[in-house]
């Protein structure tokens, strides 16, 4: 147990033991509705993210490559959250079972340099791996069909709306549909009110609504 605490807080894997903490306070945000995880089916996933940021230099370069590594249609949050955790896990062994057989100094502290990256490279396709058989939960929707919501009444789910987050549930046929709205600040929405729907803004996928009267 020792070895395993000294190897989790050693370098290299005190790096991603650092970003394994910040993953659990996101998600435990999120499940008190306080930051949007990005898991419903209007979210953004990684491949569209990745679109968009290389439009200027290489279109579509990087959203292939995230396709090939099986990581295209899934939420950035949950890509970000698995390769951590594959990332931590990977060098945590390795740290402790190859670090120790090198000679204590500079050899140490380059091998794990190696490690680190080496963890980092090899998480990246076994998340993929992983994470592949979600895809399907991750769909999706164009944006002329989420436009159609427009002047439909819905239910704010977090804790606040503003400028940056907020998420809402529109009542649907089945399965009600969870999706990312905004309002300007200052408001009132708080979990549980209700809202109605009044612009959809395609550009960054979400809503704009107002209290309802």
């Amino acid at each position: 147990m020792g070895q395993f605490l000294a190897a989790a807080v050693g370098f290299p894997t005190a790096i991603f033991t650092v970003l394994l903490g910040i993953a659990v306070v996101y998600w435990l945000l999120a499940l008190a509705g306080l930051v949007d995880a990005g898991l419903h089916s209007d979210g953004a996933d990684l491949g569209a993210e990745l679109h968009g940021h290389a439009e200027a230099d290489d279109p579509g370069t990087l959203a292939a490559i995230a396709g090939t590594l099986g990581l295209a249609g899934l939420p950035v949050s949950v890509v970000v959250s698995a390769v951590v955790l594959v990332a931590w896990t990977l060098c945590c062994v390795g740290a402790l079972l190859l670090l120790p057989l090198l000679p204590a100094g500079g050899a140490q502290i380059a091998g794990g340099a190696v490690l680190g990256l080496a963890s980092l490279s090899a998480a990246l396709p076994v998340a993929g791996r992983v994470l592949r058989p979600l895809r399907p939960l991750f769909v999706t929707h164009l944006a002329q069909h989420n436009a159609s919501r427009v002047g439909q009444s819905c239910k704010v789910l977090t804790q606040t709306v503003d400028e940056q987050m907020g998420r809402a549930e529109v009542a649907q046929r089945g399965a009600n549909l969870n999706i990312r709205v905004w309002a300007p600040s200052p408001n009132t929405f708080t979990r549980g009110t209700r809202a109605r729907i009044v612009a959809y803004e395609d550009e960054r996928a979400r809503y704009r609504i107002e209290p309802e009267a």
